[in-house]
Protein backbone atom coordinates (compact mmCIF):
# COMPACT_ATOMS: atom_id res chain seq x y z
CA UNK A 1 0.00 0.00 0.00
CA UNK A 2 1.37 3.43 -0.89
CA UNK A 3 0.25 6.05 1.59
CA UNK A 4 0.35 9.81 1.04
CA UNK A 5 3.50 10.00 3.12
CA UNK A 6 5.20 7.29 1.10
CA UNK A 7 4.40 8.99 -2.17
CA UNK A 8 5.66 12.32 -0.87
CA UNK A 9 8.96 10.68 -0.03
CA UNK A 10 9.14 9.20 -3.51
CA UNK A 11 8.05 12.38 -5.29
CA UNK A 12 11.42 13.01 -6.91
CA UNK A 13 11.37 9.63 -8.63
CA UNK A 14 7.69 9.55 -9.49
CA UNK A 15 7.91 12.79 -11.48
CA UNK A 16 4.24 13.66 -11.16
CA UNK A 17 2.71 10.41 -12.35
CA UNK A 18 -0.46 10.68 -14.38
CA UNK A 19 -3.53 8.48 -14.42
CA UNK A 20 -4.83 7.84 -17.82
CA UNK A 21 -7.34 5.99 -19.84
CA UNK A 22 -11.09 5.85 -19.58
CA UNK A 23 -14.06 3.55 -20.08
CA UNK A 24 -16.81 4.42 -22.50
CA UNK A 25 -19.55 5.14 -19.94
CA UNK A 26 -19.65 6.44 -16.39
CA UNK A 27 -22.70 5.41 -14.36
CA UNK A 28 -23.63 2.27 -16.25
CA UNK A 29 -20.07 0.98 -16.15
CA UNK A 30 -19.91 1.36 -12.39
CA UNK A 31 -23.18 -0.45 -11.83
CA UNK A 32 -23.10 -3.30 -14.36
CA UNK A 33 -20.55 -6.07 -13.89
CA UNK A 34 -19.43 -8.99 -15.98
CA UNK A 35 -17.40 -11.89 -14.74
CA UNK A 36 -14.24 -13.00 -16.48
CA UNK A 37 -16.21 -15.86 -17.93
CA UNK A 38 -18.84 -13.47 -19.24
CA UNK A 39 -21.71 -14.11 -16.80
CA UNK A 40 -23.63 -11.33 -15.11
CA UNK A 41 -23.13 -11.04 -11.37
CA UNK A 42 -23.21 -8.55 -8.55
CA UNK A 43 -19.93 -7.82 -6.81
CA UNK A 44 -19.71 -8.05 -3.03
CA UNK A 45 -17.15 -5.58 -1.79
CA UNK A 46 -18.06 -3.18 1.00
CA UNK A 47 -14.65 -1.50 1.12
CA UNK A 48 -12.97 -4.13 3.31
CA UNK A 49 -9.61 -5.71 2.54
CA UNK A 50 -9.90 -8.08 -0.40
CA UNK A 51 -6.96 -10.34 0.43
CA UNK A 52 -7.40 -13.93 1.49
CA UNK A 53 -8.87 -15.44 -1.64
CA UNK A 54 -11.97 -17.54 -2.40
CA UNK A 55 -15.16 -16.22 -3.92
CA UNK A 56 -15.27 -13.38 -6.43
CA UNK A 57 -12.77 -10.53 -6.72
CA UNK A 58 -14.39 -7.39 -8.12
CA UNK A 59 -11.94 -5.41 -10.24
CA UNK A 60 -12.25 -2.03 -11.93
CA UNK A 61 -10.70 -1.83 -15.42
CA UNK A 62 -11.02 0.25 -18.57
CA UNK A 63 -13.39 -1.05 -21.22
CA UNK A 64 -12.06 0.85 -24.24
CA UNK A 65 -8.25 0.75 -24.09
CA UNK A 66 -6.78 -1.63 -26.69
CA UNK A 67 -3.88 -3.61 -25.30
CA UNK A 68 -4.73 -2.74 -21.70
CA UNK A 69 -8.40 -3.06 -20.87
CA UNK A 70 -10.83 -3.77 -23.70
CA UNK A 71 -14.32 -5.24 -23.60
CA UNK A 72 -14.82 -7.80 -26.36
CA UNK A 73 -18.38 -9.02 -26.21
CA UNK A 74 -18.71 -10.89 -22.94
CA UNK A 75 -14.96 -11.14 -22.42
CA UNK A 76 -12.14 -8.72 -21.60
CA UNK A 77 -8.59 -8.49 -22.91
CA UNK A 78 -5.44 -6.50 -22.27
CA UNK A 79 -2.37 -6.25 -20.08
CA UNK A 80 -4.28 -4.78 -17.11
CA UNK A 81 -6.79 -7.62 -17.43
CA UNK A 82 -4.06 -10.27 -17.54
CA UNK A 83 -2.31 -8.85 -14.48
CA UNK A 84 -5.62 -8.67 -12.59
CA UNK A 85 -6.43 -12.29 -13.43
CA UNK A 86 -2.95 -13.43 -12.38
CA UNK A 87 -3.23 -11.60 -9.05
CA UNK A 88 -6.72 -12.98 -8.41
CA UNK A 89 -5.54 -16.53 -9.12
CA UNK A 90 -2.43 -16.08 -6.95
CA UNK A 91 -4.60 -14.85 -4.07
CA UNK A 92 -6.91 -17.84 -4.44
CA UNK A 93 -10.07 -16.27 -5.84
CA UNK A 94 -12.46 -18.45 -7.80
CA UNK A 95 -13.68 -15.77 -10.18
CA UNK A 96 -13.01 -12.20 -11.29
CA UNK A 97 -15.81 -9.72 -11.91
CA UNK A 98 -14.83 -6.74 -14.05
CA UNK A 99 -16.52 -3.34 -13.75
CA UNK A 100 -15.84 -0.30 -15.91
CA UNK A 101 -13.73 2.26 -14.06
CA UNK A 102 -13.23 5.60 -15.79
CA UNK A 103 -10.53 7.98 -14.58
CA UNK A 104 -12.78 10.44 -12.77
CA UNK A 105 -14.57 7.68 -10.80
CA UNK A 106 -11.71 5.46 -9.62
CA UNK A 107 -11.33 6.87 -6.12
CA UNK A 108 -15.10 6.95 -5.62
CA UNK A 109 -15.47 3.31 -6.65
CA UNK A 110 -12.90 2.20 -4.08
CA UNK A 111 -14.29 4.42 -1.34
CA UNK A 112 -17.88 3.31 -1.98
CA UNK A 113 -17.00 -0.38 -2.04
CA UNK A 114 -18.04 -0.91 -5.65
CA UNK A 115 -14.75 -2.69 -6.39
CA UNK A 116 -12.07 -4.48 -4.40
CA UNK A 117 -9.19 -3.41 -6.62
CA UNK A 118 -8.55 -1.25 -9.66
CA UNK A 119 -6.22 -2.21 -12.52
CA UNK A 120 -6.86 0.66 -14.92
CA UNK A 121 -3.63 2.44 -15.93
CA UNK A 122 -3.93 3.98 -12.46
CA UNK A 123 -0.79 6.04 -11.90
CA UNK A 124 0.34 6.51 -8.32
CA UNK A 125 0.21 10.15 -7.22
CA UNK A 126 0.42 11.90 -3.88
CA UNK A 127 -3.07 13.38 -4.16
CA UNK A 128 -4.64 10.01 -4.99
CA UNK A 129 -2.79 8.33 -2.13
CA UNK A 130 -4.65 10.62 0.26
CA UNK A 131 -7.88 8.81 -0.64
CA UNK A 132 -6.82 5.29 -1.68
CA UNK A 133 -3.93 2.88 -1.21
CA UNK A 134 -1.73 1.45 -3.94
CA UNK A 135 0.07 -1.84 -4.46
CA UNK A 136 2.69 -2.21 -7.15
CA UNK A 137 3.65 -0.65 -9.47
CA UNK A 138 3.16 -3.40 -12.05
CA UNK A 139 4.31 -1.25 -15.00
CA UNK A 140 6.11 2.05 -15.58
CA UNK A 141 4.96 4.06 -18.60
CA UNK A 142 5.58 7.62 -19.82
CA UNK A 143 3.34 10.36 -21.17
CA UNK A 144 3.66 10.78 -24.94
CA UNK A 145 1.76 12.08 -27.97
CA UNK A 146 -0.27 10.35 -30.68
CA UNK A 147 -0.48 12.11 -34.05
CA UNK A 148 -1.56 11.39 -37.62
CA UNK A 149 1.08 9.51 -39.57
CA UNK A 150 1.75 12.44 -41.92
CA UNK A 151 2.38 14.88 -39.03
CA UNK A 152 6.06 15.88 -39.00
CA UNK A 153 6.08 19.09 -36.95
CA UNK A 154 4.85 17.76 -33.60
CA UNK A 155 7.90 16.15 -32.00
CA UNK A 156 7.08 16.80 -28.35
CA UNK A 157 4.97 18.96 -26.03
CA UNK A 158 7.01 22.07 -26.85
CA UNK A 159 5.77 21.89 -30.44
CA UNK A 160 2.11 22.05 -29.41
CA UNK A 161 1.92 25.83 -29.02
CA UNK A 162 -1.22 27.00 -30.80
CA UNK A 163 -2.28 23.42 -31.55
CA UNK A 164 -5.37 21.54 -30.34
CA UNK A 165 -4.60 18.63 -28.03
CA UNK A 166 -7.09 16.06 -26.75
CA UNK A 167 -6.87 14.42 -23.36
CA UNK A 168 -9.29 13.09 -20.76
CA UNK A 169 -10.76 15.19 -17.98
CA UNK A 170 -9.67 13.84 -14.60
CA UNK A 171 -6.30 12.61 -15.86
CA UNK A 172 -2.98 14.08 -14.84
CA UNK A 173 -1.97 14.02 -18.50
CA UNK A 174 -4.42 16.88 -18.99
CA UNK A 175 -3.32 18.58 -15.77
CA UNK A 176 0.35 18.43 -16.78
CA UNK A 177 -0.37 20.09 -20.12
CA UNK A 178 -2.42 22.83 -18.43
CA UNK A 179 0.36 23.51 -15.93
CA UNK A 180 3.43 23.21 -18.15
CA UNK A 181 2.16 24.28 -21.58
CA UNK A 182 -0.52 26.97 -21.16
CA UNK A 183 -0.30 27.93 -24.84
CA UNK A 184 -1.80 24.61 -25.90
CA UNK A 185 -5.55 24.50 -26.54
CA UNK A 186 -6.79 21.52 -24.55
CA UNK A 187 -9.77 19.70 -26.02
CA UNK A 188 -11.29 17.59 -23.21
CA UNK A 189 -12.99 14.25 -23.80
CA UNK A 190 -14.63 11.61 -21.64
CA UNK A 191 -12.47 8.76 -22.98
CA UNK A 192 -9.31 8.23 -25.00
CA UNK A 193 -11.26 6.38 -27.64
CA UNK A 194 -13.16 9.65 -28.19
CA UNK A 195 -9.84 11.50 -28.44
CA UNK A 196 -8.61 9.09 -31.11
CA UNK A 197 -11.81 9.56 -33.08
CA UNK A 198 -11.31 13.34 -32.91
CA UNK A 199 -7.73 12.86 -34.13
CA UNK A 200 -8.67 10.76 -37.16
CA UNK A 201 -11.44 13.24 -37.98
CA UNK A 202 -8.84 16.06 -37.81
CA UNK A 203 -10.78 17.84 -35.06
CA UNK A 204 -7.63 17.84 -32.93
CA UNK A 205 -3.93 17.78 -33.80
CA UNK A 206 -2.74 15.26 -31.22
CA UNK A 207 -3.76 13.08 -28.29
CA UNK A 208 -1.77 12.75 -25.08
CA UNK A 209 -1.65 10.05 -22.44
CA UNK A 210 0.75 7.23 -21.56
CA UNK A 211 2.81 5.74 -24.37
CA UNK A 212 1.52 2.19 -23.86
CA UNK A 213 -2.08 3.39 -24.15
CA UNK A 214 -1.33 5.32 -27.33
CA UNK A 215 0.54 2.35 -28.78
CA UNK A 216 -2.50 0.17 -28.19
CA UNK A 217 -4.69 2.49 -30.25
CA UNK A 218 -2.12 2.89 -33.03
CA UNK A 219 -1.85 -0.91 -33.21
CA UNK A 220 -5.58 -1.38 -33.86
CA UNK A 221 -6.54 -2.65 -37.35
CA UNK A 222 -9.07 0.18 -37.68
CA UNK A 223 -6.23 2.74 -37.52
CA UNK A 224 -3.60 0.85 -39.50
CA UNK A 225 -1.35 3.28 -41.36
CA UNK A 226 -3.13 6.33 -39.93
CA UNK A 227 -1.54 7.05 -36.55
CA UNK A 228 1.86 7.02 -34.88
CA UNK A 229 3.29 7.56 -31.40
CA UNK A 230 5.81 10.42 -31.35
CA UNK A 231 8.17 8.47 -29.09
CA UNK A 232 9.31 11.32 -26.85
CA UNK A 233 8.06 10.63 -23.32
CA UNK A 234 7.95 13.48 -20.82
CA UNK A 235 6.84 11.90 -17.54
CA UNK A 236 7.11 8.76 -15.44
CA UNK A 237 3.85 6.89 -14.83
CA UNK A 238 3.90 4.17 -12.18
CA UNK A 239 0.82 1.99 -12.69
CA UNK A 240 -0.44 0.88 -9.30
CA UNK A 241 -3.21 -1.41 -8.12
CA UNK A 242 -5.82 0.78 -6.46
CA UNK A 243 -7.03 -0.48 -3.07
CA UNK A 244 -9.34 0.91 -0.38
CA UNK A 245 -7.65 2.81 2.42
CA UNK A 246 -6.25 0.57 5.15
CA UNK A 247 -5.34 -2.36 2.88
CA UNK A 248 -1.82 -3.05 4.13
CA UNK A 249 -2.15 -6.84 4.16
CA UNK A 250 -3.78 -6.94 0.73
CA UNK A 251 -1.09 -4.63 -0.64
CA UNK A 252 1.63 -7.02 0.47
CA UNK A 253 -0.19 -9.99 -1.06
CA UNK A 254 -0.70 -8.16 -4.37
CA UNK A 255 2.97 -7.16 -4.49
CA UNK A 256 3.93 -10.79 -3.92
CA UNK A 257 1.65 -11.83 -6.78
CA UNK A 258 3.13 -9.24 -9.17
CA UNK A 259 6.67 -10.33 -8.31
CA UNK A 260 5.68 -13.94 -8.94
CA UNK A 261 4.23 -12.95 -12.33
CA UNK A 262 7.53 -11.27 -13.19
CA UNK A 263 9.66 -14.18 -11.96
CA UNK A 264 7.70 -16.81 -13.90
CA UNK A 265 7.93 -14.87 -17.16
CA UNK A 266 4.15 -14.40 -17.36
CA UNK A 267 4.54 -10.61 -17.03
CA UNK A 268 6.79 -10.38 -20.08
CA UNK A 269 4.55 -12.71 -22.07
CA UNK A 270 1.43 -10.70 -21.25
CA UNK A 271 3.08 -7.41 -22.17
CA UNK A 272 4.38 -8.72 -25.50
CA UNK A 273 1.01 -10.24 -26.39
CA UNK A 274 -0.96 -7.06 -25.66
CA UNK A 275 1.20 -4.03 -26.48
CA UNK A 276 2.06 -4.88 -30.09
CA UNK A 277 5.36 -5.68 -31.80
CA UNK A 278 6.30 -2.02 -32.33
CA UNK A 279 6.01 -0.94 -28.69
CA UNK A 280 9.36 -0.52 -26.94
CA UNK A 281 8.93 -0.16 -23.19
CA UNK A 282 11.47 1.45 -20.87
CA UNK A 283 13.74 -1.43 -19.85
CA UNK A 284 15.48 0.71 -17.22
CA UNK A 285 12.22 1.00 -15.27
CA UNK A 286 10.62 -2.32 -16.22
CA UNK A 287 9.97 -4.84 -14.83
CA UNK A 288 9.35 -2.45 -11.93
CA UNK A 289 10.35 -2.74 -8.29
CA UNK A 290 7.49 -2.80 -5.79
CA UNK A 291 6.91 0.20 -3.56
CA UNK A 292 6.67 -0.57 0.18
CA UNK A 293 3.31 -1.20 1.82
CA UNK A 294 2.75 0.90 4.94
Amino acid sequence: MITAGTVAALALTLAACGGNGDGAETTAGAETGATASGGETAGETGGEEAGGGEGTLTVGIKYDQPGLGLQQGADFAGFDVDVARYVADFLGYDEVEFLESISAQRENMLENGQVDMIFATYSITESRAERVDFAGPYFVAGQDLLVRVDEMDITGPEALEGRILCSVEGSTSAERIRDDHPGVELYPAATYSECVEFLTAETVDAVTTDDIILAGFANQPAYEGQLKVVGNTFSTENYGVGLPKGSTDTCEQVNEAILDMIDTGAWEEALAANAGADYQYNTESNPPEMFPCE
